[in-house]
Order: structure tokens, then C-alpha cells, then sequence
């Protein structure tokens, strides 16, 4: 028994053995309140503590004492599941320090085998069958219901060697480690993106940025949108385009085939506007981190179609196409559509607000087009690169997740 993808030099075989070979409970409770650090099990980032993970203290320092004590290196099963975590996470206590957590987990020692190695393993999803073959989700949905006794039968595959143990960790600790670094780096191009939408466009009560590039003077000036923007209302019927698109707020204009895996547009696609490149369309849908929609510019295709849920327009040269694109990455606009749209009118997760009122909005734009244009060079290479890492990241866990696949057994 070997796994499909091994390192050279290993010829020993690999074994199985269950879970209970290596494994302790661990019984201790916080009975003399000696540690004060309360724990929890986070599918994503492991186990953490609970004023980190949530901003605030869950447990009650008066209630801990019939908590479990987890030093560093004990293992923590929880039975919570969610998409990350489909039969629950188990982690290995990295903290450096001691803490403790509630008795709904299952808190236990490993021995007679490398801890890096199992803990690794636990990333996989290689024992979530025994998982859900043997446990249950009960009255609780959300949480899988298992004994002790039948999650120490769990099998374990392992190879006999320790080093080829060692080995296959070192490689995944160098993912890891690879991973890590891009996300820090991916979180730190997003603030400096935030930052820069900050400073380099005029705030409330302000008529120029705190921020400006050289040789530029003079106030900024609002304008209402409909002063160079003018709606389109052309539709689809003369069945110009088949090619369906939809507003993903992280994305931009991208087609429902590649964003859903499948087009969901109505029957009769003549009713549908045609949208051209370089015109703007608005998404009065509102989700997470877009309390007001979004709007955004065709630039992938072309030309689209789109529903006519949508408020699209056009624009004329007396305004940066590229600066509006960033415009509304801010969120200056975001008042003027909280004070237009109708109270109360959130229907289906949609903002109600016409195509009038929309463009009535009040747009902050230097008076400068050179200016402008510069605003608008800074925010697209700042785009690319936080694209370009994006996808860096995303490869690195598409190879991690392709390693766990084959690296075990």
C-alpha cells in the first residue's frame, strides 16, 4: 500500500493502524481555574484563541472551570461542521501556550507516531468517510454526533518509516509556509487599496484629497452623474448577443457560464439589454462588503447581455472612463443611493431605486482629465497586482489540496 504520489528513497511499505494506537483522551478539567485562555476550533485558522477569533470573550471566566485544560502539541476534535469542515476540523494545539476548551469537544494526546505527520493528515479529507459512515448529525443539524469509543477506530495509513513521516511534513510545512506569505501579502496589497481610496479621493466635508500626485491643484468637483453619463435602454432583439453576463462585485462583468457553471437567464433573451465594451452597468443587488451594489464596466467581452434588473449607461469623454471604474470602488456614492432608494424597499435582496434617481448621484472627479487619468493608473496597476496575487494564491491551494489528495493514502 502506497500512496500515488511518494518521495524517492522510501521503499518500506505503509501500514494502517486505528486511531486508538496513538491515541489518549485527555480527562483534565480547569478545576483550580489555572488557565484563563479560552480555546476554540476554527476550521480555517486552526486552533486559536476565542478573543482573537471573535473580538470578545464567548465563554464566562466564572464558567470555565469544567472546561478541558489543552496544552501545546494535544489534538481538538470538533464536531461542528460547515462547507470548510464537512464532518468537523481536527487540529493540533500550535499556540505555544496552554488554554482551555469547552467540553464539547474532544480534546486528546498523540504518541508512537509524528504529530506533524497526523496533524497534516487531518487536512485531508481522507478520513471523512470512516467520519460519516460512523457518526451522525442527530437533532443537530450543524453537529456531528459520535462516540469516543467508535472515533478511536478511525484508520490511520501511515508509512513505517518516521522519516519518510517527516519528509512528507517538511513538504507540506514548505506549501504552508508559501501559502502563508501570499496571503499576508495578498491582505496587504487590499489595504494598501483601501487606504489609497481613503486618501486619494476627497472625504466628507473635503473638496480635495489628502493624497495628490504632483504638479495638480485646484478643488475637485461634484457633478451629478447624468451630467455625462446617459441611460441605455437598447435591447437584445435582434438576438445581437447570446452571451449572458451577470455583476460579480469582486469581479466585474463576467459571463454566468463561467461565474454560475450555468446561464440562468429567462427564455425570451430579446427582452434582454445589450450591453457594449466599455459601458457601465449597475447591480442594485446588495451583498456582503457591497451594502449598496455595484457598478461596473464591460471589459471582458465585446458585448453581453443583461437583465433589465440592471441600470446600464454610457458615458462621454468629459470624464475618465477609467477613473469612474475606481470611482465606485469608493464610497462616496454610497449615501446619495441610501438617500435615494425607497426605505424599507429591499425586495429579494434589491435596493429600489430608479434609473432616475440613480442618476442623480453626486460623482467627486478632479476637474483635470490628465488627473484623472493619472488616479485612474495607480488603482489599475494596484488591480493587477492584487489580481495577480490572488491567483498565486489560489494555484498554491489548488497544489496543496492536489498534495493531500495523493501524499496520503
Amino acid at each position: 500500500m502506497k500512496p500515488k504520489i511518494s518521495f524517492k528513497g522510501f521503499k518500506e511499505p505503509w501500514e494502517v493502524s486505528t486511531l486508538s494506537n496513538f491515541f489518549s483522551k485527555v480527562n483534565e478539567k480547569n478545576a483550580r481555574m489555572l488557565y484563563s485562555a479560552v480555546l476554540t476550533n476554527s476550521a480555517e485558522y486552526g486552533i486559536i484563541d476565542q478573543r482573537d477569533y471573535f473580538d470578545f470573550d464567548v465563554a464566562n471566566s466564572n464558567n470555565i472551570s469544567g472546561y478541558y485544560i489543552v496544552q501545546p502539541d494535544d489534538f481538538v476534535y470538533n464536531p461542528r461542521v460547515s462547507v470548510t469542515a464537512p464532518v468537523g476540523p481536527i487540529n493540533k494545539n500550535e499556540l505555544g501556550y496552554t488554554g482551555v476548551m469547552s467540553p464539547l469537544y474532544l480534546v486528546f494526546k498523540i504518541n508512537r507516531i509524528n504529530k506533524d505527520y497526523l496533524c497534516h493528515y487531518f487536512k485531508s479529507n481522507k478520513w471523512h468517510k470512516f467520519m460519516r459512515i460512523s457518526g451522525n448529525c442527530g437533532a443537530r443539524f450543524d453537529r456531528l454526533s459520535i462516540s469516543d469509543e467508535q472515533f478511536v477506530q478511525m484508520p490511520i495509513p501511515y508509512p513505517i518509516n518516521s522519516k519518510e513521516q517527516q519528509t512528507i511534513c517538511n513538504y507540506l510545512e514548505k506549501i504552508d509556509k508559501l501559502i502563508s506569505t501570499a496571503s499576508s501579502r495578498l491582505a496587504s496589497l487590499k489595504q494598501v487599496k483601501e487606504a489609497s481610496l481613503q486618501a486619494m479621493f476627497p472625504q466628507k466635508g473635503e473638496t480635495v484629497p489628502k493624497i495628490r500626485f504632483k504638479g495638480f491643484e485646484g478643488e475637485w468637483e461634484d457633478v451629478k452623474l447624468s451630467s455625462f453619463a446617459k441611460r441605455i435602454k437598447r435591447r437584445n432583439s435582434c438576438m445581437e448577443s447570446t452571451l449572458a453576463l451577470t455583476i460579480a462585485s469582486a469581479l466585474g462583468l463576467v459571463s454566468q457560464n463561467d461565474y454560475f457553471n450555468n446561464s440562468v437567464v429567462g427564455a425570451n433573451i430579446r427582452n434582454y439589454y445589450l450591453l457594449k465594451r466599455g459601458e457601465f452597468a449597475y447591480n442594485k443587488s446588495y451583498s456582503n462588503g457591497y451594502p449598496f451594489g455595484s457598478v461596473k464596466r464591460l471589459d471582458r467581452y465585446e458585448q453581453g447581455i443583461l437583465s433589465t434588473l440592471y441600470i446600464v449607461f454610457t458615458i462621454d469623454d468629459s470624464i475618465s472612463s477609467d477613473y469612474l471604474t475606481h470611482f465606485f470602488d469608493t464610497t462616496l456614492w454610497h449615501k446619495d443611493v441610501a438617500e435615494r432608494a425607497a426605505e424599507g424597499a429591499r425586495n429579494h435582496g434589491l435596493l429600489n431605486i430608479s434609473a432616475e434617481d440613480f442618476l442623480d448621484i453626486a460623482i467627486w472627479k478632479p476637474r483635470s482629465i490628465e488627473e484623472q487619468q493619472q488616479i485612474a493608473s495607480y488603482f489599475t496597476s494596484l488591480d493587477k497586482q492584487i489580481a495577480l496575487q490572488t491567483q498565486r494564491l489560489e494555484k498554491l491551494k489548488q497544489i496543496k489540496a492536489a498534495c493531500l489528495d495523493k501524499m496520503f493514502v
